[in-house]
């Protein structure tokens, strides 16, 4: 067994992989940009070596330098954790020639599956599904007109390399592919090295479905179950879960037993992801097809420890030090339930939007006590040394949720430009499917999250879905039921009268102590007893005393503390707990929960009356001005001064995260001034550019 391990990655993954390291008694190394000089990962490893300034391409993506790290630190193992350099060849014949074990795929292997022209054909080879479509090299945009148009649409367009839903976009028309096609090349280039393009059809109502598979040196290899990973975003994974509602055992088989044959094809070993688009339409089960072959470990891995109890890390460090897999495909089971949820820093009420800046406040919620989850534990627990071990699965039985954390940040951190928004995940598990989407619900209530835009409300609000908890999902589910937008998770009648008697609770305390200070004239008044409670437009009539609260004259079964300056509170009603972040406004209290954020106006019975004569402030037009929605590099500017533009017309392309962003006009209009220029980088709500 090895003794000292290098993590060639930053963030969650790098801390993941060191807890089952020091589980196992392997000395850690992290590396680190100028930008994580200070981060979960590098605190939590026994030594440190910094790579070069915050760019993946000055630092994490330089192989030469994750090299000398590991020779000068005299590590005899690298694991990749996943992107950067995970999926490179050369990187793992690189560690090969340099006397030092990757924690891995073998070489040939990552080349045989990161081109996915190739790799399909690969696939066709061994006998796995794949999806009609053109997998030769696309030489410019009027053939990838031709050929679309010859499939049929809709079509899909993807880097050769591409990954991590970056590199593709979706065509249903001419004009589609005119006007993406190059912006996937670009894409590609950017991201990957690599601007080929590959056209294959759109599969009717599909899912995203994927085997992951494990292998050892000695032609040992199993299938772990499926992973549901249909709700996506712009083909970027949100939520992962295992098993799929949608597959049945013989399905199941079939899925696993082609994933092994596809592995076996091109001598994989290690840990590894073969990515199936099903059709959702196709109830015979056999409609499957191969998407590709991730060659390392997923960010979704979580959810296969949970219903297997193997630690998928420890499994990959054990094969590449050669051991042989200590269990045979029947040994594999499946346990209960789990969900896991990507918590991003973006903004879903601004369109998804990426959000940079300090996390002024974390606060995760609990993991289960100790024993009784897969890594539990946050980045924070571990670099107190207060991280659980990794132990095998605790039994089904009632009552039993676990909740686990895997993270990379702390409180005070800072979500940077340069890297992935991904904050950390959420993981739930359960004897049932509903039981694990409830706790996830629990726990995105006593997620606490200041600072960058988060997407805990919309989680929250997925969780809640009808159509997710039947388990109807296909991968446009997220397009398909928020075409608008997303403007927080509806409340029912009964919730919002639960928030109205929180804010009059809060409101009590509040005047309570003010009344108690010393020094004022007078005698000391009582706090109101009565209060109208305007939440959501709707007026409740709140009434507070030692007998109860009553909410529009019906008593309501609730008890709460709440003491002026908690940031949440935790109520009791007839049939469940409610957790409730709780802030202080100017004439209330911001309340957010169950999905969404509701603004409570709390005044006085006899005030409130008067609340109506108030004039209201309207806010500024600014629908003349182009603005920047996020912080980020303006890649091109389509338009000039006098320009006449129409709505839908692109004006701007942004890029943030990697990922490029159309800026379009929403009305006719005409430019009158330009106020940024190709090339500069852009603050958020910062002016590009002025209509009239």
């Amino acid at each position: 067994m090895f003794k000292k391990i290098l993590v060639a990655n930053r963030g969650e993954i790098a801390c993941r992989v060191m807890r089952t390291a020091k589980k196992m008694g392997l000395a850690t190394v992290a590396v680190y940009s100028d930008a994580d000089a200070r981060s979960p990962h590098v605190l939590m490893a026994d030594e440190a070596v910094r790579l070069g300034p915050p760019p993946a391409a000055e630092s994490y993506l330089l192989a030469e330098l994750i090299l000398d790290a590991a020779k000068i630190t005299g590590a005899d193992c690298i694991h990749p954790g996943y992107g950067f350099l995970s999926e490179r060849e050369s990187f793992a014949r690189a560690c090969a020639d340099a006397g030092i074990a990757f924690v891995g795929p073998p070489p040939n292997a990552i080349a045989a599956m990161g081109d996915k022209i190739e790799s399909k054909k690969l696939a066709k080879a061994a006998g796995v599904n794949v999806v009609p479509g053109f997998l030769g090299e696309i030489a410019d945009t009027d053939e990838a007109v031709k050929i679309a148009g010859e499939i049929g649409y809709p079509v899909m367009m993807k880097a050769s390399a591409g990954g991590g839903g970056k590199g593709m976009r979706l065509a249903y028309s001419e004009q589609d592919v005119r006007e993406g096609f190059e912006a996937t090349k670009r894409e590609g280039l950017a991201s990957f090295g690599d601007d080929r393009v590959f056209i294959e059809k759109f599969i009717d109502s599909p899912r995203h479905i994927e085997i992951q598979v494990l292998g050892d040196q000695h032609g040992n290899i199993v299938y772990l179950n499926e992973r549901e990973c249909s709700v996506q975003r712009r083909h970027q994974k949100v939520v992962e879960e295992a098993p799929s509602p949608f597959v049945t055992p013989e399905m199941r088989r079939a899925m696993g037993e082609q994933a092994v044959a596809l592995s076996r094809a091109v001598g994989y070993y290690s840990a590894g992801t073969v990515e199936l688009i099903v059709s959702g339409a196709d109830k015979t089960g056999q409609g499957f097809y191969f998407l590709e072959m991730n060659t390392r470990l997923q960010v979704e891995h979580p959810v296969t420890e949970e219903i297997t109890g193997l630690d998928l890390v420890e499994q990959m460090i054990r094969v590449a030090a050669g051991e042989k897999l200590g269990f045979t495909q029947d040994d594999i089971g499946i346990s209960g339930w789990a969900i896991e949820n990507r918590v991003y820093a973006e903004d879903p009420y601004r369109g998804f939007l990426p959000s940079i800046g300090r996390l002024v406040r974390y606060n995760p919620p609990s993991p289960s006590p100790s024993g009784e989850g897969l890594g539990v534990g946050s980045a924070a627990d571990a670099v107190l040394g207060e991280t659980s071990p990794i132990p095998a699965p605790s039994p089904e039985g009632e009552g039993r949720i676990k909740v686990r954390v895997d993270d990379g940040v702390l409180e005070g951190g800072e979500v940077s430009m340069f890297y992935d928004p991904m904050i950390a995940k959420l993981i739930t598990w359960a004897p049932t499917r509903e039981e694990a989407i409830d706790a996830q619900v629990a726990a995105l209530d006593a997620f606490e999250i200041e600072g960058p835009g988060n997407n805990l409300d919309f989680l929250s609000a997925l969780m809640q879905h009808p159509r997710f908890r039947a388990g109807a999902l296909t991968t446009g589910f997220i397009a398909e039921e928020y075409p608008e937008g997303f403007h927080g998770a509806p409340a029912s009648p009964d919730l919002l009268k639960a928030l109205a008697a929180i804010a009059a609770f809060a409101a009590t305390a509040e005047a309570d102590r003010a009344r108690r200070i010393d020094g004022q004239l007078g005698k000391r008044l009582r706090p109101p007893a009565a209060w109208t409670v305007r939440i959501d437009g709707q007026d409740h009539g709140v009434t507070v005393s030692t007998d109860g609260i009553a909410v529009d004259g019906a008593d309501l079964a609730i008890a709460m503390d709440y003491t002026p300056g908690d940031r949440s509170v935790t109520a009791e009603l007839e049939d469940e707990d409610l957790t409730v972040r709780i802030a202080r406004t100017r004439a209330g209290f911001k309340l957010t929960t169950r999905g969404a954020s509701h603004v409570a106006r709390v005044l006085p019975a006899h005030v409130a009356p008067y609340a109506q004569h108030l004039i209201e402030k309207v806010p500024p037009d600014l629908s003349k001005f182009l603005i920047a929605p996020m912080p980020g590099l303006l890649v091109r500017l389509a338009v000039g001064v006098g320009d006449s533009v129409q709505p839908g017309q692109p004006l701007a392309v942004v890029e943030a995260m990697k990922m490029e962003n159309i800026l379009r006009a929403e009305k006719a209009a005409t430019v009158k001034s330009v106020e940024a220029k190709a090339g500069d980088s852009l603050a958020v709500d910062q002016v590009i550019l002025e209509l009239e």
